[in-house]
């Protein structure tokens, strides 16, 4: 009985030390998204406002807030949240991911490429997607994540080719691009 409850917990310090908790830095991280207008003009616009986590467990989640797109022109700002993103109805896109057997293989001081499923909800509909990310753990237990290669968000995938559609109409542009690259540096900080 006494070996059986000291290998129980031996198993629960282990699984323990193996994940920790980590919460993200919102001023060290972002999410940026590109947009190429008349076939020519590429812009870059990201999102002030994120969360995300790793748990104990090694669950990956991110929220960001749709509200908080920045274009740097607050009438497309309005456009892209009523017209695009549908935010009265869908504030927020999520993303989770099981990173639990990559964080087994990252090592303090190192870096490794990681490659993973992950569902992404966004404006109602969820899609498993495959992300490949640059993960370093620094030497105080904090890990950095940052795409390694971008992420294309085919907008017919969520319902947002008829939003695109009004963007283009309202701004007079002859095209818009309807694949949309995403790129992301996110710093999570490990918790006491």
């Amino acid at each position: 009985m006494l070996k059986h409850s000291l290998s129980g917990l031996a198993l629960c310090l282990f699984s323990t030390a193996t994940f920790a908790h980590w919460n993200l830095d919102n001023e060290l991280s972002r999410v940026n998204f590109v947009s190429v207008k008349n076939n020519t003009i590429g812009e870059s616009h990201y999102f002030k406002k994120l969360s995300a986590s790793i748990n104990d467990g090694g669950l990956f989640k991110l929220e960001i807030n749709l509200v908080s797109v920045e274009t740097l022109i607050p009438i497309r700002n309005e456009r892209m949240q009523k017209f695009l993103f549908n935010t009265e109805v869908f504030p927020k896109l999520n993303l989770t991911s099981d990173l639990s057997s990559q964080l087994k293989n990252l090592k303090k001081g190192q870096s490794s490429i990681l490659k993973t499923k992950a569902d992404l909800a966004l404006n109602g509909i969820n899609k498993l997607i495959t992300i490949e990310v640059l993960a370093t753990q620094l030497a105080n237990g904090d890990i950095v994540v940052t795409s390694f290669m971008p992420v294309i968000i085919n907008p017919s995938d969520y319902n947002l080719t008829s939003g695109i559609d009004k963007l283009q109409e309202l701004a007079k542009l002859p095209a818009i691009t309807h694949s949309i690259p995403v790129s992301f540096v996110l710093t999570l900080k490990k918790a006491n």
